[in-house]
Order: structure tokens, then C-alpha cells, then sequence
């Protein structure tokens, strides 16, 4: 009988540690994680290819790619001013394989634009910043009014005559020309394009009065066929230092222009975010990426996740005041 019951003891216990052995083989793949990046890169864009957002997302997804080993491919997804991107963001597993190249204001400004509304500020990490382009005040060149204190006196003496193109309702184009109105203080028709490129167009062909442009038509400005008579921002423009900011000439509050960045889903593991923050740097410090940036338009800057959000929390604060009060919906 001994010998019997240790036969059994020996069988349970045998059995019990293979069964244990077993689990543990089968939960250690799950449970491992494997390094970052182990697949390639999708980085969602919620416009067209060739616009600005599309270039700055693969030149700096090309840069990356040699550094990180993984391809890096660029996944358009446009309309609805970035939501549609931004829904295919938010819902793709949060382990840094999937991110959104975007202007600020899809966190900044959609929410309280679109109506039912995502809510990406909850749903999105913001990573690092790529980038700042400021808007260009663009008029027609054969507009009377030869600078800004000129363009107001006209709005002034006729309202309701003038008017501005944007590259459609809500974008930041029209924001900031809704702000300009507010801050100076007159009452000037807006028109909405589908784009920014045909609300240019207009202006070249004298159908509208003015523009802020987006840096897209800087190319005009540069060879004479439209008219830049100031910029938005704190300061001037490096690429056309000899131009007044708005504020300088006593429209202060206008300072809005399009910030550019790297978010990923909410839930990215904070290690993954870190080394995102580090590889971005190092692709936006390359001469070539920054020179791209610069034919955009688009000064190379780069914040870190941390001043990235604190930027998109100052904006936000502006534009949603903004829009509640002009009361700017887009369906």
C-alpha cells in the first residue's frame, strides 16, 4: 500500500507541474511584449495626397523608416475637416503602430464644430509637433485698399460689401477670418470654397477681396499676382520678413495659425510615446525634411508631448469661445 500511494503521489504531483509548465508556455507569448516597432508604421492622414498635411507625413515618415527599421506608409483618409481620420485613429490598437499626421484643429476646433461631435481630446495623445505655417492676409491686386488700416476703412465705410474666401466652413482659413472680423470690428461677407486651392483662385481673379492663405499660395505672393498685406502671429514671418503681423498694425488678438503633429490612440504605452517623441526629433533635425517644410511654408518645430498639449489647450480655449459665439456650426 506505501508503494501504491506513492505511485499516486508522484503521478498528481507529475501531472501538476506539466499541466503548470503548459500554461506558462502558453502565456508567455501572450504576455511578452514585443519591441516597438515590430510592424510597420501606418500613419493616417485626413486629407488628400499632395495637400501639406500628406507631404509632411511622408517626408517625415520616409526619415523615420531608416531609423526605426520598419516601413512607414501614409493611409489618406479624407473629409469632414479630419474626423473621418480621426475615427479611424482612435478605434486601431494603441501600441504605436497606427498614428495621425494632422493640424490642431481637429482636437482644437472640431469638437465644438461638428455636431454629433467625437471627442478626441479624450480619445488622442498628442506626440510631438511637426510644425507652424501662419496665415498671409491676400488681396486682390486691384483692390483699392493698399494696407490693412485701408482694407478696414472700406470694410467700415460698406458693410456687408466686402468679402473673404476660405477653403470651406470651419476650417482654419474661415476661423481666422471670423476672428479678424471680430477683432476689428466689421461686418465682411465669407465665402466658403471646397479648398483652399479654387478659394485662391478667386482672389487671383478678383471674385473675392481677400484671403488668409494658408501659405499654399505663396508661390502668387512671391511673383507678384496677388497682394500680402500682413500675417497672423506673435511674430513676423521668416519667409517674408518685411511684412507687418496684424498686431503690429492694431489688430491684436489675431495670432491663430496651423500647428502640425504626430497623435496617437489614447492607451499608447508611455514608453512607446517617449521614443516616438525622440525619432520624430531626429527626422524634423534632418536639412532635407526641414527644407521640404520650408517650400511648404511651414516653419520645422518640433514641441515635445507635454508643450504639444499645453499649445493645443491655448487654441482650444481661443477657437471654442470663438465658435460659440459667432455661432459656427458645420453638419
Amino acid at each position: 500500500m506505501k508503494l501504491s500511494f506513492c505511485t499516486s503521489l508522484s503521478r498528481r504531483t507529475l501531472w501538476h507541474a506539466a499541466a503548470a509548465a503548459l500554461c506558462m508556455h502558453a502565456a508567455g507569448p501572450a504576455l511578452a511584449q514585443a519591441p516597438w516597432p515590430s510592424k510597420p508604421i501606418r500613419l493616417v492622414v485626413g486629407f488628400p495626397a499632395g495637400g501639406s498635411t500628406d507631404v509632411m507625413a511622408r517626408v517625415v515618415g520616409a526619415a523615420m523608416a531608416g531609423s526605426l527599421g520598419q516601413p512607414v506608409v501614409v493611409d489618406n483618409r479624407p473629409g469632414a475637416s479630419g474626423n473621418i481620420a480621426v475615427g479611424e485613429t482612435i478605434k486601431s490598437v494603441p501600441d504605436g503602430h497606427t498614428l495621425m499626421v494632422a493640424p490642431i484643429s481637429v482636437q482644437t476646433a472640431n469638437p465644438f464644430l461638428f455636431k454629433p461631435a467625437l471627442n478626441p481630446e479624450r480619445d488622442l495623445r498628442p506626440v510631438a509637433s511637426l510644425g507652424h505655417a501662419q496665415l498671409y492676409l491676400v488681396v486682390k491686386k486691384d483692390l483699392r485698399a493698399k494696407s490693412v488700416p485701408e482694407l478696414l476703412a472700406m470694410a467700415k465705410a460698406a458693410p456687408g460689401k466686402l468679402s473673404y474666401g476660405s477653403g470651406g466652413a470651419g476650417t482654419q482659413m474661415h476661423l481666422v477670418g471670423e476672428l479678424f472680423k471680430q477683432q476689428a470690428q466689421v461686418d465682411v461677407v465669407h465665402v466658403p470654397y471646397r479648398g483652399a486651392a479654387p478659394a485662391m483662385q478667386d482672389v487671383l481673379a478678383g471674385q473675392i477681396d481677400y484671403y488668409f492663405d494658408p501659405a499654399s499660395g505663396l508661390p502668387n505672393i512671391r511673383e507678384g499676382r496677388a497682394r500680402l498685406l500682413a500675417v497672423t502671429g506673435s511674430r513676423r514671418s521668416p519667409f517674408f520678413p518685411d511684412t507687418p503681423t496684424l498686431t503690429e498694425l492694431g489688430v491684436k488678438g489675431v495670432e491663430l495659425g496651423n500647428w502640425f503633429g504626430v497623435f496617437a490612440p489614447a492607451g499608447t504605452p508611455p514608453e512607446t510615446v517617449a521614443r516616438l517623441e525622440k525619432e520624430i526629433a531626429k527626422a524634423m533635425a534632418l536639412p532635407d525634411v526641414r527644407q521640404r517644410f520650408a517650400d511648404l511654408g511651414t516653419e520645422p518645430i518640433v514641441q515635445d508631448a507635454d508643450t504639444f498639449r499645453k499649445t493645443i489647450a491655448a487654441e482650444t480655449r481661443v477657437l471654442s469661445t470663438l465658435i460659440k459665439e459667432r455661432q459656427i456650426v458645420v453638419d
